[in-house]
């Protein structure tokens, strides 16, 4: 089985296993022991009454945050196992994807006008979210589980535009916002340490950190060796110097995609390509982007 909090189906790709039915979406009777797929656009790790109290609850596009989608799986538990020896026999063949989440809670509060400060003060509440998570799917009978850090948003085209700045030590050699890539970092830096903690905790279970990061740095840094020809302007988008207009965004009046999405890395300003996301799933499952690593897949992705 093959559990996501959130969904990146190059994974299951890789594992020769199908797409993941949506758990809203379940009909009666539908076969799940293949898996679930939990995952909301624009869901956050911190519950939806926080950005609310932020004053700025109206900008999120859903209230279905992390601890809603966990309630999700325990509904759904009882159709796949009813004994706690059926559960554990069923969970040891199963793996959890949660994540990536995280990544939302600090573009709502970046693109209302916070700061990098400002986002600072917000991690240790995200990457607790994400914790107690893993903790309650272990609880839940979890062995074996991954969980991704967020990606370089430095890169982003919604960040480089919303962030552009005159001065040049604002960027590195790459084009990138440094802040927000020291940003994410320092994230990805806490979150490991929380899950550190957890495996000392938790010696049965395979807690598994993916490193989105350092995954997608390696065609940021050398495009040209994974056929990009762009990687900070958006295929999808509305114009700009970095092809993202918020009033003309992807699937928006105003704005129309490139001939040839697998020459971009950015989508849509805030989403990567399906070619840049199977450079980090390949990066993940075959190495050496996962610590410890991923079990080997049966084939080599593409």
């Amino acid at each position: 089985m093959h559990v996501l909090l959130k969904n990146f189906s190059p994974h299951s790709e890789a594992y020769g296993l199908q797409y993941l039915p949506p758990s809203l979406k379940l009909t009666k009777g539908q076969n799940i022991r293949c898996g679930v797929n939990f995952a909301v656009a624009g869901a956050t790790a911190i519950e939806a009454e926080f950005f609310t109290k932020m004053g700025i609850g109206n900008t999120l596009w859903t209230n279905d945050s992390l601890n809603i989608q966990l309630e999700w799986f325990k509904k759904l538990k009882p159709s796949l196992c009813t004994t706690k020896q059926d559960c554990d026999s069923h969970f040891k063949k199963s793996l959890f994807l949660v994540g990536e989440i995280g990544g939302n809670d600090y573009n709502y509060a970046a693109f209302a006008g916070g700061n990098v400060t400002q986002l600072l003060a917000t991690v240790p509440l995200v990457v607790e979210a994400i914790t107690k998570a893993v903790i309650a799917l272990i609880d839940e009978g979890a062995v074996e589980l991954v969980v991704p850090g967020n990606l370089p948003i430095g890169c982003n085209s919604v960040y480089l535009t919303q962030f552009r700045s005159q001065n040049k030590e604002d960027y590195d050699n790459y084009g990138c916002l440094k802040a927000f890539n020291d940003f994410a970092q320092y994230h990805n830096k806490q979150l490991n340490l929380a899950l550190e903690t957890l495996r000392h905790k938790y010696p049965h279970a395979r807690i598994i950190y993916a490193d989105y990061y350092g995954a997608a740095l390696q065609f940021f840094h050398a495009p040209g060796r994974y056929g990009f020809i762009r990687t900070l302007s958006a295929c999808c988008g509305g114009g700009g110097p970095y092809n993202f207009n918020n009033s003309a965004r992807c699937g928006h009046i105003g704005s129309k995609a490139c001939s040839i999405p697998s020459t971009h890395a950015n989508w849509d300003g805030i989403h990567l390509t399906e070619a840049a996301y199977r450079i980090i799933a390949k990066g993940l499952v075959h190495g050496p982007f996962s610590n410890p690593p991923f079990k080997p897949a049966p084939f080599k992705l593409a």
